[in-house]
């Protein structure tokens, strides 16, 4: 299992004290917090992308090669790189020099983002969402797993004969994960090439996730990648701490009620018992944490979303040693308990090197014997 954080990059404003963040700070912020990540004993970071007020991850690959000279082992990601608005060209390009400067320790998270505006912004259209979703992807990978690449499709011009550079890392790329909230195609996506399916199910039910998650896994064996049980799953949470749970809420009640992410809605009290936001001690986290493993199986990665609301730095800090010190290393205790042989870690560089040189290239691609995942 591998433990991170991951962040959406939010200016919000502190209900208790009335202060705005400038966007300078909430960038440094970011910067600290993955600092913290690393200090604290966790194993990923995840920046989100966004291109409108109030958040600020508008470059993330500058921003996580900023982080990957200031860290030696925490793998560097993405919790959204727009696919459907990004030039697929771009994408390759650019992730594959973060792969190299961060000496591999990068992979990331394909997904259509949630702002309708931002299509238009882009030149695309919000209503090929999922048509853009699939054909960017199949260039991409395409990009990444061949040197010559004669292209034509729908959404761009024509390639021929073209090679992206620099060529991922050891020729291996990094590992992809797409994100849904909602969407089985994206899962139908994840699962035809042998991909990740990150469930971000922080503000929806867990009935939801549990259908999105159950296809992926069907659909990741149906194309020969292997066994339902050896899909790749990651799961989003959020938590705030304190040591009694009673503290817990009664800090986070503010923030919770007057974010823009959670207030005006259902009561703290039902968003808590709805989705996996948890609220209390630290023992109450692990025991919720622990149960999404009955709900959805066997999974390889968990983010926690904790810097948000308008929390100041400091206190995402404080949360941050809790997580690391009392949270997370009971977790890696109770999940490895029973956890069956051929369920696979959470993806690495390392591993996938390994993988590509013992000829076996699942995670890597696509099953020759099928015809190309359609919107």
């Amino acid at each position: 299992m591998q433990f991170g954080i991951f962040t959406v990059g939010d200016v919000t404003t502190d209900p208790t004290t009335g202060r705005t963040p400038s966007e300078h700070d909430r960038i440094k912020a970011m910067v600290a917090i993955a600092s913290k990540a690393e200090e604290v004993g966790l194993d990923v970071f995840a920046t989100g992308e966004h291109h409108n007020p109030p958040f600020v991850p508008s470059s993330p690959t500058t921003m996580l090669g900023y982080i990957a000279a200031r860290t030696d082992h925490l793998i560097l990601s993405t919790s959204t790189t727009l696919i459907t608005t990004n030039d697929p060209v771009k994408i390759a390009e650019d992730f594959a020099m973060l792969q190299h400067l961060a000496g591999g320790r990068v992979d990331l998270m394909m997904g259509r983002g949630n702002t309708g505006p931002v299509y238009p912004w882009f030149g695309k259209d919000i209503r090929q969402g999922i048509p853009l979703a699939v054909e960017n992807y199949a260039l991409l990978h395409k990009l990444w797993h061949e040197e010559s690449v004669d292209w034509a499709g729908r959404f761009r011009t024509p390639l021929q004969s073209f090679t992206a550079t620099p060529r991922p890392l050891d020729g291996v790329p990094p590992f992809v994960w797409h994100g849904s909230i909602r969407s089985p195609e994206i899962a139908e996506q994840a699962a035809y090439y042998g991909d990740g399916f990150f469930a971000n199910n922080i503000f929806w039910p867990k009935d939801h996730f549990k259908r999105l998650i159950g296809l992926y896994r069907d659909r990741f064996a149906h194309y020969g990648h292997g066994t339902p049980e050896q899909a790749i799953v990651g799961l989003g949470g959020q938590v705030f701490m304190r040591k009694n749970s009673q503290d817990a809420v009664r800090e986070f009640r503010p923030y919770f009620d007057n974010a823009p992410v959670y207030g005006h809605g259902p009561s703290l009290e039902e968003f808590t018992e709805q989705t996996p936001l948890t609220v209390g001690s630290p023992q109450e986290v692990i025991d919720k944490t622990l149960t999404f493993r009955e709900s959805f199986g066997d999974y390889q990665r968990q983010l926690f979303l904790m810097d948000h609301a308008g929390l100041p730095l400091k206190t995402v800090l404080e949360q941050l040693d809790i997580l690391g010190e009392h949270v997370v290393p009971v977790l890696r205790e109770e999940f490895a308990k029973g956890r069956p042989a051929q369920v696979p870690d959470g993806p690495t560089h390392d591993a996938l090197v390994a993988r590509r040189d013992q000829g076996d290239q699942d995670p890597a691609g696509a099953p020759a014997d099928t015809q190309e995942v359609r919107a």
